[in-house]
């Protein structure tokens, strides 16, 4: 089939151009409910390569068309990758033009993939570029603009990777820290003796590595969650307070500082601390920051909520659960659920990153904590599947272990991002539907064509409506059916007479 769908990015046509030249622009705009695994990106438009990774070991080689290039107004890739070019039949013409006010991007694919993949995949596109494109606008007049070299540890996680891909696009550069063989880009890291030149040439660094917390909740688990927090925490602290170039540090936390149930109380970062196991973990994982800013640095602890991502984390899986008709509401449902998107996540790291103002600890939450009985209607409504189980709290408590189960699955923190409204900062995603809809894949297209049309249609009714009134207000008054000004019917149904009369005025 083929598919061409056009949208509207009100940005300069040469910043959205620059935007798709910059490293990190294929991993921002790959969706992740598709199979596509972004491994290179092409360094040229013109006529570079980009891979992908695919299920079963395979690959999906994208070339670019010298012949389709036309620097700063198009580029076209084809797949060349046997048997995936055969099955696929490829080609994707990217073309930018000046509009009023911006650019109008139109995406034209020929391809033997069915309808229904490549609509949910250009909607999530379409959103993706926006979003990053306004908020990159946003966080311009936050610094002098110039590039910055962040170290991140933890680069190869779910947020780890967006987060390099984000500050690549925003033109930064990144340095991962690795504990593995390290390739061009990374530096090995050893966490608990950490090389003293780690940090030469960084300006931040942006500490995300740990222990994988879900799970259960067994010494040993308990014991790795603690060891690859703290300790690891107080040497770059270390090294950051020792550096002459890094001024800033920017650490992970979680929302289990405030305890797993605090009720209805609404958390702010000024909430006293909570006193079990993950509430401990927190309270010394950002304590051991502190070597960094007794030394005057700037210090950022991001208390992450639950981080929605169609990549990973718990979206995924409450979606395999809810296709198959067993997902519900646990227990009875009044639990609150703290939960962020990923791209706001990331926005946060990446503001953090760039703004003087951020310091001590910052709450990483949408503003509109739900219940856990809102969240399963509004996911089952989203995948139009039925939500009537209720899990009890036994389910969760086989799998994490009693202590598990209430501090992962069972909490409830009613968190605020207060620090950050402060700040007047703007949130993608407010309301959790939309964030789900965007991370699995059931966005509409914003085709511009069609926008224009119901525009088109809106400014007609308005102009007809206008002309609808002048010609009531010219109209004789009939004694015998007077319109009773004082009711709303009445007025509605003078005015659509009206128009209808006008209409057929018009006609004759």
């Amino acid at each position: 089939m083929s598919l061409t769908t056009s949208h509207f990015i009100p940005f300069p046509r040469e910043m959205v151009w620059d935007w798709h030249t910059r490293k990190g622009a294929v991993a921002r705009l790959t969706p992740p409910f598709i199979p596509l695994n972004p491994i290179t990106q092409a360094e040229r438009l013109a006529d570079g390569t980009t891979i992908f990774s695919l299920p079963a070991g395979l690959k999906w080689v994208a070339r670019h068309d010298l012949s389709g290039f036309l620097n700063g107004s198009r580029f076209t890739d084809v797949c060349l990758t046997a048997p995936v070019k055969a099955l696929a039949n490829w080609r994707h013409v990217h073309n930018f033009v000046d509009q009023d006010g911006g650019t109008l991007i139109t995406d034209s694919v020929s391809t033997r993939l069915p309808a229904s993949t490549l609509t949910g995949m250009f909607a999530y596109r379409q959103t993706q570029l926006i979003e990053d494109l306004k908020f990159l606008s946003r966080t311009s007049t936050l610094f002098d603009g110039s590039p910055l070299t962040v170290a991140i540890t933890g680069s190869r996680g779910l947020v780890g990777r967006a987060l390099t891909a984000q500050l690549q696009t925003g033109g930064h550069e990144v340095i991962q820290l690795v504990r593995k063989e390290p390739k061009p880009g990374q530096r090995f890291w050893d966490p608990l003796n950490p090389a003293s030149d780690l940090l030469d040439g960084v300006d931040v660094l942006v500490h995300l590595a740990g222990e994988p917390i879900f799970g259960r909740f067994n010494d040993s688990h308990k014991e790795a969650i603690r060891e690859s927090r703290v300790l690891p925490t107080k040497f770059l602290a270390e090294l950051v307070a020792e550096s002459t170039q890094c001024t800033t540090m920017i650490s992970a936390s979680a929302v289990g500082f405030s305890g797993h149930a605090r009720g209805d109380e609404i958390l702010t970062e000024e909430s006293e601390s909570g006193d079990d196991f993950l509430a401990e973990v927190c309270r010394d994982w950002e304590h051991a920051t502190a070597p960094a800013s007794d030394a005057g640095k700037r210090v950022a602890f991001i208390r992450t909520g639950v981080a929605l991502s169609g990549r990973g984390g718990m979206l995924p899986l409450l979606k395999t659960l809810f296709s198959t008709g067993l997902g519900g509401k646990f227990g009875d449902g009044t639990s609150w659920f703290s939960w962020i998107a990923i791209d706001d996540l990331t926005d946060i790291y990446y503001r953090a990153s760039v703004d003087a103002q951020i310091s001590g600890p910052i709450n990483a939450v949408a503003p509109n904590p739900v219940s856990n009985a809102d969240m399963t209607k509004i996911l089952a409504t989203s995948m139009h599947r039925p939500a009537f189980i209720q899990i009890p709290s036994l389910g969760p408590k086989i799998l994490l272990g009693s202590q598990g189960a209430e501090e992962l699955a069972l909490a409830s923190q009613r968190t605020a991002p207060a620090a950050l409204e402060n700040l007047s900062h703007t949130f993608r995603y407010t309301d959790i539907g939309a964030a789900i809809a965007h991370e699995l894949g059931y966005e509409q297209l914003a085709d511009f064509a069609q926008q224009q049309e119901i525009e088109a249609e809106r400014k007609q009714e308005r102009a007809e409506l206008k002309a609808a009134k002048k010609i009531a207000k010219k109209a004789p008054v009939l004694e015998e059916s007077p319109t009773n000004l004082e009711d709303p019917e009445e007025v509605e149904q003078s005015i659509l007479s009206s128009i209808l009369n006008f209409r057929r005025k018009r006609n004759d």
